[in-house]
């Protein structure tokens, strides 16, 4: 079976686990991040057929994990699934670990560190995919899906700095989520492609929610 078969069926199985999934982490996401992981790829030279795979599994647990309220990382039961799969499909052990490694690493909030040229590809389409016009809409769509009825609540500030965990609650407005990660995304792309992408993303980002926190208190 060559390459370009093994990606077909790589997203066979895929996306089977995308049924019914929140807007905010449904097929549309894994499309635009495996088409900015081939993009920022060919501009690092990695192996493209690593980099679609694993973009195509990397959040292959994310639906389980909305649905426990986010008792457990996706990233680490997405690495677990995509191994039994990629091992059936007949991938090498090399290949199965590259991959695997890309999908537990892309998480910016576990332990695990990117540590392969093509982790690094994926962590940036990632977190890329959480900023700017995409990012801020993606945003929203999670505060609702996580459980919070707030446009906001006027406590983001102060629970962005209080809270350690990442359980989702009602308080989790969209604006709590930009306070505590979001405008911090720019900072933690790896690739020269990625930063360069993210600059502008970033800005655009960062400019609507300060209006959209002056507007909220009357200041524009």
């Amino acid at each position: 079976m060559n390459k370009k078969e093994l990606i077909k069926k790589i997203e066979v199985e895929a996306k089977k686990y995308f049924v019914g999934a929140s807007g905010c982490h449904d097929w549309t996401h894994v499309e635009r991040v495996r088409a900015l992981a081939v993009h920022i790829g060919k501009k690092e030279k990695v192996d493209l057929f690593i980099v679609e795979a694993a973009a195509l599994l990397h959040d292959i647990g994310r639906k389980a994990e909305m649905k426990s309220k986010g008792l457990f990382c996706h990233a680490e039961k997405g690495a677990e699934t995509a191994g039994i799969i990629l091992k059936k499909l007949g991938l090498s052990e090399g290949e199965i670990e590259n991959i695997t490694h890309c999908i537990v690493a892309h998480r910016n909030r576990n332990s695990h560190i990117p540590n392969t040229i093509e982790a690094k590809v994926i962590f940036d389409a990632d977190k890329l995919d959480s900023t700017g016009a995409v990012g801020i809409a993606r945003d929203f769509l999670f505060a609702g899906n996580a459980g919070s009825n707030n446009l906001y609540t006027g406590n983001e500030k102060r629970l962005a700095k209080e809270k350690k965990d990442y359980s989702y609650t009602k308080e989790d407005s969209a604006l709590l989520e930009y306070y505590k990660s979001l405008r911090f995304i720019y900072k933690k792309i790896l690739t020269k492609e990625g930063k360069l992408i993210a600059k502008e993303r970033q800005k655009f980002m960062d400019d609507f929610f300060m209006r959209f926190d002056k507007e909220i208190k009357g200041l524009i």
